[in-house]
């Protein structure tokens, strides 16, 4: 946009208004970036605290031996803890919708992928949020001979599911880790605890499921990953080049 204004001595003068205009839309960018970094950012925290804080009452009372009958006086508490199970799951979905504007600009394959692996998992998790439920009206019946078996295998199911869930999450990340590596969207040594974490979270999963306990102790380095990312986001965002789509040198 050009400016026309007449001097003091009669002459036409012109000024510039595209540093301007340039100036603002620099703005614009840097605020949408900052907007996507931290709601994305807020999911990852939110997605801990729903579903840690769910699980952790819905199985604080399916430890025992003979939980099934101690339920139904209880059956508030792990209704409320598969609700907050249940609330990751938009959780994640959403996380994988919000990535995939981002992630496309440089790879619309890996932002397909990451997206379609959190929906598998999500899938997985309520499949095994929806066992832990049918726990309630089975408790009715739980003098009935078989009652308390069937109930371990629906907490069994549950766990299995959260399992598969995590290893098809960790198989997801590890694509989207080398993307942000390669791209820089966030440093590159944040990318790269991720390239080293999931891989081991993928193998603690597998442990799992063939009945090595060691799950736990993998998990550490994928959720150093994923609780670094979130603040790192908060505080820095993506980064503004590579938040755009062009290459970072």
């Amino acid at each position: 946009m050009i400016d026309t204004k007449r001097t003091t001595n009669g002459h036409v003068s012109t000024e510039s208004h595209t540093p301007v205009v340039a100036k603002a839309k620099s703005s614009e960018v840097a605020g949408s970036r900052m907007t996507y970094s931290r709601i994305i950012g807020a999911l990852f925290l939110l997605g801990f605290l729903f579903y840690g804080v769910g699980s952790g009452l819905a199985t604080s009372l399916v430890g025992g031996s003979n939980f099934l009958s101690t339920i139904l006086a209880s059956q508030t508490i792990l209704v409320l803890g598969a609700f907050l199970m249940l609330l990751n799951t938009g959780v994640d979905v959403a996380k994988g919708v919000l990535f995939f504007p981002i992630l496309e600009k440089h790879s619309k394959r890996t932002a397909l992928g990451y997206l379609a692996t959190m929906i598998v998992e999500v899938v997985l998790l309520a499949v095994g949020v929806l066992a832990l439920l049918l726990i309630v009206p089975l408790a009715r019946h739980a003098g009935e001979a078989g009652a308390q078996t069937l109930a371990t295998i629906l907490v069994q199911t549950n766990a299995t599911a959260y399992q598969m869930g995590e290893m098809t999450l960790g198989v997801g990340a590890v694509f989207l880790c080398l993307l942000l590596f390669r791209t820089q969207l966030v440093p590159r040594w944040l990318a790269i605890s991720g390239l080293i974490g999931y891989p081991v979270l993928v193998a603690g999963t597998i442990a799992e499921i063939f009945g090595l306990h060691i799950g736990l102790y993998l998990t550490i380095p994928g959720f150093f990953f994923e609780l670094v990312l979130p603040f790192w986001l908060f505080f820095k965002g993506f980064q503004p080049e590579a938040y755009q789509g062009q290459p970072t040198v």
